[in-house]
């Protein structure tokens, strides 16, 4: 298969990109600046091309699938499906931004016409917590509720930290009755019981508000991850500053400066991820799975699943629908401990 990460120079389409390399793979290389993309694809003996996404249908005619790896989605998916589906491309990005999943969900039909697989959210967003979530399911199929939370050690990324202050002053939002509701910040608290040990977790948005429902079909999802109490009582008031055009840009140009962990950092860190769904009539099912730093589990899975796409049937997928809940079992480094009941 010819591929191609678009966004390389980026931080995770340079472990994506050097990742590939490792396992003997020579995927194009390409971005819209020259002087950065050029200097990556020297160093590691790879074609590359220099185009923006309103030239990416004709620069991805020979491309049988493209790691699409640079953010913001909400800017950049939209265009880059666009020309998946026009040139016959099959398309795999990173993003963890909810509006973007139920975007591509949107274009499932078009994808079917097309003879192209659609599976945005292919790294830790949300690959680790999908897979949990279809598992939980398998567990439990009357399952109605679905709690998912998950903790990252490392620091972040430029990327993450950019699409982290675009959704800042957006508040929480859920899966309430198979629909997607606002809801304040942190509106739920809880136990989530990792594998390392239990922590206290409070709601926040995250990717799988749009996929566990899409994977599952529990209609009720709920998102976690360690923040603190204040931050969640403190929203509604810093919401509106958040979204101003001035602080916007501030935290932009901030966002803009952060490296991204070091391999040093990044080998001594990992994930965690717990899930537990439970029915009407009280029956409920836990399990959880640990991994290494999330940047690693991205690189690794973004290069197996363009390698399991050939195999896949058209559609828009969630990593789950596309490789089944066992996948992230196939990714290096992830230990997962099985559904059991939980009182």
């Amino acid at each position: 298969m010819r591929w191609m990460v678009y966004g390389a120079y980026g931080y995770t389409g340079t472990l994506v990109a050097e990742l590939a390399v490792r396992r003997g793979l020579r995927p194009v290389l390409a971005g819209r600046d020259a002087a950065k993309v050029r200097p990556l694809a020297e160093r590691l003996g790879l074609e590359h091309r220099v185009f923006g996404l309103q030239d990416a249908t004709d620069a991805l005619a020979d491309v049988d699938a493209v790691a699409h790896c640079a953010g913001p989605f909400s800017s950049t998916s939209g265009p880059m499906v666009d020309a998946c589906l026009a040139s016959g491309t099959h398309y795999v990005d990173i993003t963890g931004e909810i509006d973007v999943f139920e975007a591509v969900s949107r274009r499932d039909e078009d994808a079917r016409r097309a003879g192209v697989v659609l599976l945005p959210g292919a790294g830790f967003d949300v690959v680790p917590t999908d897979c949990l979530a279809a598992m939980l399911h398998a567990a439990l199929p009357t399952a109605t509720h679905l709690d998912l939370a998950f903790v990252v050690q490392g620091g972040a990324s430029a990327g993450t930290a950019l699409t982290a202050v675009e959704g800042s002053g957006g508040g929480g939002r859920a899966r309430v009755d198979g629909r997607i509701r606002a809801v304040p910040l942190g509106h739920r608290r809880r136990t989530a019981h990792f594998r390392d040990r239990p922590r206290d977790v409070g709601a926040i948005p995250w990717g799988d508000v749009s996929t566990a429902y899409r994977s599952t079909g529990i209609p009720n999802v709920t998102t976690f991850t360690t923040i603190p109490g204040a931050l969640g009582r403190l929203q509604p008031l810093t919401a509106p500053i958040l979204r101003t055009k001035s602080a916007q840009r501030l935290g932009k140009a901030l966002a803009r400066r952060i490296g991204g962990p070091s391999a040093a950092t990044r080998a001594k860190t990992r994930c965690e991820v717990f899930g537990e769904a439970w029915d009407d009539d009280g029956n409920r099912m836990r399990a959880a799975l640990t991994g290494p730093n999330a940047y690693d589990l991205t690189a690794d899975s973004v290069v197996k699943a363009v390698q399991r796409l050939a195999d896949t049937a058209p559609g828009a997928h969630t990593p789950s629908s596309a490789f089944g809940a066992d996948y992230v079992r196939a990714l290096d480094g992830v230990v997962v401990s099985e559904p059991t009941a939980a009182r």
